[in-house]
């Protein structure tokens, strides 16, 4: 390809004598060379806060995500010291590395964990194995533990106890859970201990589901957690010992590889490569964006030199460069290096555009599309243009446009908005806003390793391939439920009762409009209610009264009911539907009567004497909850027939009585409730099948929930004027089981992947045979249950013997499979059942009567008493004898049986349950004891006094086919397999692809990229042995192309997929699309060293930029990341590099300070429940992290590293008015952590309110009283403790302190960029000079240089204030902001309620660039009069400033209707009434739907409360609390508590000129805060004047034109 390129520029010969004459050109118009060679270049890196993770330890860790057993494969490769020992760099062992595991994974898996590994994707893995090595040596303090052996119980730090060089010490222990072993010889000593000592199971230290526990271990022995590192000296012995002891059943062993500091020296190279250098991450896009210098913003503060970085990376001669490959021209020409290299500089400089007049933004969306599609590398020219775009625009607005490419851009754009941009992988949408490199590398990994499976079940690529984008049925919380039969009583028909002859016929009348509320009067029987109900309860009384009032209303439905005794259906339960019903059965009785009426009379009068016995007893209106009487009853009868009798009622009740006449019929009735499960609700509603109350509101609602679907089947001709609706709709889609536990939310099912468990060498599925119903064994069955067992529990064999019963009726879809365990300690007879069955079903499952066999011997099993073990020689002599009984009556062999009675070893029984107990809970991950059915991978587990019946396997089987089996198992049947029984293989096949495919996380939304046209605007790369299929259509001159460029470029690389992809470029364009240069970091095997040991990681370089541009740096992180600059010695928010002088590449490091753990909070039933506190901590430490829980989609927030958490409720009134137990949070990996919460209220609690005015008063203390975020996050490296440097800190500034006198003043401000950051010192320096009163500033931190963070502690301890630096993540479901300066504006007002600590009361906002001449104090008690907020409206008396005030007129005058419009730079936030009042919330809901319309909130911290004042009220403060030139005029300014520098629109003077012109004292506090600075950081203070003014000076322009004014940061 790369040929391809060079050979675009002509033959060899040709190039060089184009690039000469080019070389003449530009040199002779550039001057000299080494003019051409000034260019700059930018870079930028991003390094994690934690210490090092070794490679080695990462590689492990990433095989375990493949496959548990890789794991162990890849510790036994690398447990021999002398593995990679030829090894001396860091390039050699990554590659050792990915060798190794390229022999145990298939391509293209190994690609991707090459890429992962890379990537460094699994280092926060290790990171929380470290924090919980500390836990595990913090948990034995000295002296406290007497039975540790050897003395090695240690209360030293981590690192001094694994400390290599310290006596003793070692670099890998075993945790017991009540000792430590930290050598082989004690771990022998302790393992040869095991059967002598008395374990207390509670001492066992705690698994987790992330843990590595050794293959087919016993489940029940005691646990041994092996902290080590494989390629450390100690890592071998002891994990041989243990893996030996695993084997033969000693202990549960599982390894946390963890290389604790120190011990890199102990380690073999490669064991300890990565573990010194910090962990450089990449996945992140970093943008230089072209500033707008309207009003110049430049600090004019010369820049020390600073401490030079490392070499910055090297330019990348082999990418194109208008044409150009220079790598190749310089391997023909090497004696030009210096004239091709110039000439290089020369192109990648030329013509920097940040405009274009109209007429060549006209086509220029089309040009692009064009430009890349002919490109020999489409992905690559993509990436290209939208990644130097300003420097491209110019070329590509001179391109002749090929109409082809235009009319198809616009033809399909038809179809799909122009600029918008999508995704799909295998057909499933990506939500591309969220989507990283992380996250899609998880969802094509996922894809590949559903692929692999696939392939080693030996389905053709084709067959996977449809299987993988074959969309699953959409899934519904909702079923009907088929009810049809004869026990269904109507009171009408709307089709043939006189009552409705008058209404029309005609149902398209029910696409007509009507007003809300009103009914459509349709002479069609179109919703069917259908009440489920007992006649003799209160609630079925109830109910019979509601169908006559309705019915006599003449209410458009369709009223039936089913009726049933719930006396009848308890004695089915408990006697297994055996015996029948002889006592007196009021219900039974009820039903008998009602069916003789409706027979001999009608049914109206039937209907008419149900209600008559609820009047007979209780009058009109009380519903007597007590059960109806007989004599009540027929009582009721009488009075019913009395007028229409032809005999006497009570002769006919004495024959009624006497002759059972239908008993059946009504004992059948409750049979066919009980099948249907509805007997569990007391009263039930059936509308057309769904499942709803029996309540008149709930019928209503019902039926209007019913309306919609029926008026699309009649929009669609589905359903017309002879179609049976009912029948429609119940045989289409409908089961004939209700049991809301299997058909619940999807969001409570679990569900397992069986293929792991089915490839091991001695799985239990080896040697597994299935129960099939008879008849049916020669066919494939889609589904297969797999039924946990314990067989000494009641629930076990009545699960069992509703399988068999299951069977026995028959099912032609679905087999069974038993896996019966006993509990430790059975008793020989449970053993011995256990062996037949097994031996039965292994050596007869395809005998025809195999089944009547086990029910038979279950049956026998279940009625005799276990005995004790005196008599269980008679027991088991019983048992033969029923068995050979048995055996005979069903045709099986009573020989055999009687072979296996002798050769029965209880034994041999026992170990066949270790191994069924390692796969049933070590691999399934079921809780010890329990029973579960688990089918095609969704695990149904069995509670304790809940029934589960035949009919409930039958619904299962239903509901697994239909939503997750059917397309699955159509596409197999199809394949042709070769040498094997097709039967069994497809059986086999179906349930591990439909459980492998359950566990697969993706989203059911897709979308037809097919209607797209693809000739002339697509990059198609086909590739037909790909598993992977990706369509996009996407704009590429966006910055959502911008990344997915880099995202489509590198899968492209790694796994050459299929792909589609439409450009969809804005066809006519008002200005640039992209004013930005944007890199995306990714790795690669050159990040690892070939010289030495070291890392160097990835970085963003931007090569040759313009010089004379104003540039901002901007990084695109993950979501879940929250990162700061730490290293930056130049204003990162005003960069001009023609500034920089000698250095030719100005550097920037950032570190990822957190991760973030967000979820949304739900309340059932109600709202989110906001002002809900939680509260994050470790068990020893519950409170480290605190949050509220926000009205707005219950949302949440806290920062987070790596480790294992605890999240509970926080002490006070959220946790004395709900309960939610403590839930486990691991944090793994850089993905974060998304958690759904749902809580609820204690019982008597339910009306109490969450919040009042006084609740924040209660908040608990933080720990070490170092305000809120202090605290928040120390990482693993101090297991979050407090730092302890800034308690030096604070010691040595309690003097300056003391001095200060009141309650605090809070103050918060933010600011970016260096100059900024100069007016903040001067702002803080004003305050502190005006106030006796103690201070504490709050600072947003995302914005904040290293600079900046390094002074602030220092000029805190010299002047005595405190601070805190705050942060919040911008919310997912936020619409987000684009521009940096107005996100800034937005973390002005948006998160108010949430960013600061619920222990603050007030809080006052100064702009950075304000001087402050009052005590603040005055302001800070100001009463409010109960607002929220308090503002200082715009001054009016500067009239020169007239027609700026866009206030004044148009929209604002109209909707503020007389109230003031209020300047953002000054405001007081109540916070206690701010949260009390919600007025968080309502701000963000504001701001969701105006920040939509671009045109909205221009200036939108100070905008969007002036909007809201109707609803959030403000109060508004004295004018003289602040003043500024531009709006208030010099009358006013003797009077100003305040000054602020604002903008002025009409003059657009410089900040600093107009700083020093307009306040006496700034120049003052300005020397002084410089000379502060420059102190600390070591500087020489330079005269401002000294250093060039920036080049860029802005212009005056006519002052009618600028109506958006923005008056601060």
């Amino acid at each position: 390809m790369a040929a391809a390129r060079g050979a675009r520029s002509g033959g060899s010969a040709a190039a060089a004598a184009l690039v000469s004459a080019l070389l003449v050109g530009c040199l002779v118009a550039g001057g000299q060379g080494a003019e051409i060679r000034r260019q700059k270049n930018v870079q930028a890196a991003l390094r994690a806060k934690w210490a090092g993770t070794p490679l080695l330890l990462e590689a492990s860790e990433l095989l375990s995500k493949e496959w548990k057993d890789l794991f162990w494969d890849f510790i036994d490769h690398w447990k021999e010291l002398e593995r990679g020992s030829e090894c001396l760099t860091a390039k050699c062992c990554a590659q050792k590395i990915v060798e190794d595991a390229r022999t145990l994974l298939n391509e293209p898996l190994s690609s991707i964990f090459e890429f992962s590994l890379t990537l460094r994707s699994a280092s926060p893995r290790l990171v929380l194995y470290r924090q919980l090595a500390k836990e595990s040596l913090s948990s034995f303090p000295i002296d406290d533990s007497p039975e540790q052996i050897s003395g090695h119980g240690t209360g030293k730090t981590f690192d001094e106890a694994v400390d290599p060089s310290s006596s003793g010490g070692t670099c890998c222990w075993v945790d017991t859970g009540n000792v430590l072993l930290f050598n082989s010889a004690d771990l022998h000593e302790w393992l040869g201990g095991l059967g002598k000592l008395a374990m207390d199971s509670t001492e066992h230290p705690e698994l987790f589901d992330f843990d590595h526990i050794y293959p087919r271990t016993n489940i029940t022995a005691p646990v041994a957690i092996f902290y080590g590192a494989v390629g450390t000296k100690c890592f071998k012995e002891m994990h041989v010992q243990l893996a030996e002891a695993s084997k033969q059943g000693k202990v549960r062993y599982a390894l946390r590889p963890v290389l604790p500091s120190g011990c890199g020296t102990t380690s073999t190279f490669c064991g300890s490569v990565g573990a010194v250098d910090a962990v450089t991450l990449s996945g992140y896009g970093v943008e230089l964006a072209l500033k707008n210098m309207e009003y110049k913003a430049m600090d004019d503060t010369a820049i020390k030199k600073g401490v030079p970085l490392e070499d910055p990376k090297t330019e990348d001669l082999s990418q194109e460069v208008r044409g150009f490959i220079f790598s190749k021209i310089l391997e023909r020409k090497p004696e030009l290096n210096a004239e091709i290299m110039a000439f290089r500089d020369y192109l990648l400089s030329s013509t920097v555009s940040d405009t274009l007049e109209v007429w060549e933004l006209k086509d220029l969306g089309h040009q692009t599309a064009q430009r890349i599609v002919q490109a020999s590398d489409p992905l690559q020219s993509m990436q290209e243009i939208s990644q130097n775009f300003p420097s491209i625009v110019s070329s590509l607005s001179r391109m002749k446009l090929d109409d082809s490419i235009k009319d198809e851009i616009i033809a399909n754009q038809r179809m799909v908005p122009p600029g918008k941009s999508l995704m799909a992988l295998n057909g499933a949408l990506i939500n591309i806003e969220d989507l990283d490199l992380y996250l899609l590398m998880d969802m094509v990994h996922g894809e590949l390793s559903l692929a692999d499976q696939f392939v080693r079940l030996k389905l053709p690529q084709s067959a996977a391939h449809k299987i993988l984008s074959a969309p699953p049925p959409a899934e519904s919380n909702s079923f009907r439920v088929d009810f049809r039969s004869s026990h269904v009583h109507y009171i009408n028909n709307l089709e043939e009762d006189d009552m409705y002859r008058r209404w029309r016929s005609n149902i398209q009348e029910l696409l007509m409009p009507v007003f809300p509320g009103q009914m459509r009067y349709i002479r069609k029987n179109l919703f069917h209610s259908v009440y489920v109900l007992d006649p003799a309860s209160a609630c079925g009384a109830e109910t019979i009264d509601m169908i006559l009032s309705l019915y006599q209303d003449g209410v458009p439905i369709r009223f039936g009911i089913i009726m049933h005794s719930s006396r009848f259906i308890n004695v089915i339960e408990e006697s297994d539907d055996t015996l029948t019903n002889n006592g007196e059965d009021t219900s039974i009785l009820i039903t008998r009567l009602f069916l003789y009426i409706k027979e001999t009379y009608s049914t109206q009068l039937a209907f008419q004497f149900l209600s008559n016995i609820h009047k007979s007893r209780n009058g009109e209106d009380d519903y007597n909850e007590e059960l109806v009487e007989a004599h009540q009853v027929e009582g009721a009868f009488v009075d019913s027939l009395l007028s229409n009798a032809k005999s006497h009622p009570q002769d006919v009740l004495l024959k009624l009585q006497k002759e059972n006449v239908y008993k059946q019929e009504a004992e059948e009735s409750s049979r066919f409730v009980h099948k249907l499960g509805l007997y569990k609700l007391q009263c039930s509603l059936l509308m057309n099948g769904f499942v709803h109350e029996a309540s008149e509101e709930a019928t209503m609602n019902a039926m209007n929930d019913e309306l919609p679907r029926i008026q699309e089947q009649v929009y669609y001709g589905h359903i017309q004027s002879h179609t049976d609706v009912l029948e429609k709709f119940l045989s289409e889609n409908s089961y004939k089981r209700y049991n809301p536990s299997i058909t619940g939310k999807s969001a409570e099912k679990k569900f397992v992947s069986l293929f792991a468990s089915y490839h091991q060498d001695s799985s239990v599925f080896n040697d597994m045979n299935y129960l099939q119903s008879p008849g049916t064994t020669d066919d494939a069955k889609p589904v297969t249950h797999l039924l946990a067992i314990d067989l000494s529990s009641k629930v076990g064999t009545k699960l069992l013997s509703e399988a068999i019963r299951y069977l026995m009726d028959r099912s032609d879809r679905a087999r069974v499979g038993l896996l019966l365990y006993v509990r430790t300690g059975a008793s020989s007879p449970i053993l011995l059942l256990k062996d037949i069955f097994d031996r039965t079903i292994s050596s007869f499952s395809y005998k025809e009567k195999v089944l009547v066999f086990l029910h038979g011997l279950l049956k026998f099993y279940e009625a005799q008493p276990l005995p004790a073990s005196s008599v269980a020689d008679d027991w088991t002599r019983n048992m033969m004898e029923k068995v050979y009984t048995l055996a005979a009556e069903t045709a099986l062999p009573v020989d055999d049986y009687k072979a296996w009675f002798k050769s029965f070893s209880a034994d041999t029984v026992l170990k066949g349950i270790d191994k069924l107990s390692d796969f049933l809970f070590g691999q399934l991950g079921l809780v010890f004891g329990s029973n579960a059915v688990i089918t095609n991978g969704r695990v149904f587990i069995m509670n304790e006094g809940e029934s589960f019946l035949a009919n409930d396997l039958g619904l299962l089987e239903s509901i697994e086919y239909d939503l997750r089996t059917k397309y699955i198992f159509e596409i197999i049947e199809e394949v042709e397999f070769a040498g094997v029984d097709p039967d069994d293989l497809t059986s086999d096949i179906a349930m591990l692809i439909s459980s492998s495919m359950s566990v697969r996380e993706r989203t059911s939304e897709r979308a037809h990229f097919e209607i797209l046209h693809a000739e002339h605007s697509a990059i198609k790369l086909n590739n037909a042995n790909s598993s992977i299929h990706i369509d996009a259509v996407i704009d590429p001159l966006s910055p959502i192309g911008q990344k997915l460029a880099s995202l489509l470029r590198i899968l492209w690389k790694q796994i050459q997929p299929s792909m589609r992809i439409v450009l969809n470029p804005i066809s006519s364009l008002a200005d640039l699309p992209l004013k930005n240069f944007y890199r995306f970091v990714l790795p690669s095997m050159d990040d690892f060293s070939s010289t030495d040991h070291s890392v160097h990681g990835p970085k963003a370089f931007f090569a040759n930029m313009p010089l004379s541009k104003t540039l901002t740096m901007n990084i695109d992180v993950p979501e879940p990341w929250l990162v700061e600059p730490v290293i930056a010695i130049h204003d990162l928010d005003n960069i001009l590099l023609e500034n920089l002088g000698d250095v030719r590449t100005l550097q920037a490091v950032f570190e990822l300070e957190a991760l973030l753990l967000t979820g949304h909070c739900m309340e059932k039933d109600r709202d989110p429940p906001r002002g809900l506190q939680f509260i994050l901590g470790t068990k020893q430490r519950p409170h480290l992290v605190d949050t509220l829980v926000m009205a707005n989609l219950g949302y949440w927030q806290m920062k987070v590293s790596p480790g294992v958490w605890y999240l509970q409720l926080a002490p006070g009134r959220s946790a004395d008015l709900y309960e939610v137990p403590p839930k486990l949070i691991a944090i793994d990996s850089l993905r974060g952590k998304l958690m759904h919460i749902e809580v609820q209220k204690k019982k008597g609690k339910e009306h109490e309110e969450l919040l009042n005015a006084a609740d924040d008063y209660h908040f608990h203390e933080k720990t070490d009283n170092k305000g809120w975020n202090n605290n928040l996050l120390k990482w693993a490296s101090s297991l979050i403790s407090g730092d302890a440097s800034s308690k030096n800190k604070a010691d040595k500034i309690t003097d300056r302190k003391d001095a200060r006198q009141g309650e605090t003043i809070n103050i918060f401000s933010v600011a970016s960029g260096h100059l900024y950051e100069r007016f903040l010192k001067i702002m803080i320096l004003s305050v502190l000079k005006k106030t006796q009163r103690p201070v504490k500033f709050w600072f947003i931190k995302n914005y904040l240089s290293p600079q900046f963070k390094d002074v602030i502690p220092h000029m805190a301890q010299e002047y005595g204030f405190e601070y805190e630096l705050i942060t919040y993540k911008w919310p997912t479901w936020l619409h987000k902001q684009k521009e940096k300066q107005r996100i800034i504006w937005a973390y002005k007002i948006l998160f108010l309620d949430v960013i600061f600590p619920l222990s603050l009361r007030k809080v006052i906002f100064v702009d950075a660039d304000q001087i402050v001449r009052a005590d603040m104090g005055e302001l800070y008690d100001m009463n409010l009069k109960g607002r929220p907020l308090a503002y200082t409206p715009f001054c009016d008396n500067n009239k020169d400033m007239d027609g700026y005030r866009f206030w004044k007129q148009g929209f604002w005058k109209d909707h503020l209707r007389g109230r003031p419009y209020h300047i953002s730079a000054l405001y007081v936030v109540d916070l206690a009434k701010f949260r009390q009042t919600a007025s968080g919330d309502t701000l963000r809901v504001f701001y969701e739907q105006l920040s939509k319309d671009s045109n909205s909130l221009s200036n939108l911290d100070q905008d969007l409360p002036n909007y809201a004042q109707h609803t959030v009220p403000i109060f508004s403060l004295p004018q003289e609390w602040l003043w500024c030139e531009s709006w208030c005029g010099n009358a006013t300014k003797a009077r100003a508590k305040t000054i602020d520098l604002c903008n002025n629109p009409m003059t657009k003077e410089p900040k600093l000129q107009g700083a020093r012109r307009i306040v006496p004292e700034w120049a003052g506090l300005d020397s002084e805060a410089r000379q502060f600075t420059a102190r600390i950081l070591g500087d020489d203070v330079k005269s401002p004047e000294a250093t060039p003014p920036p080049s860029e000076t802005p212009k005056a322009e006519d002052k009618g034109t600028d109506q958006d004014v923005k008056d601060e940061l």
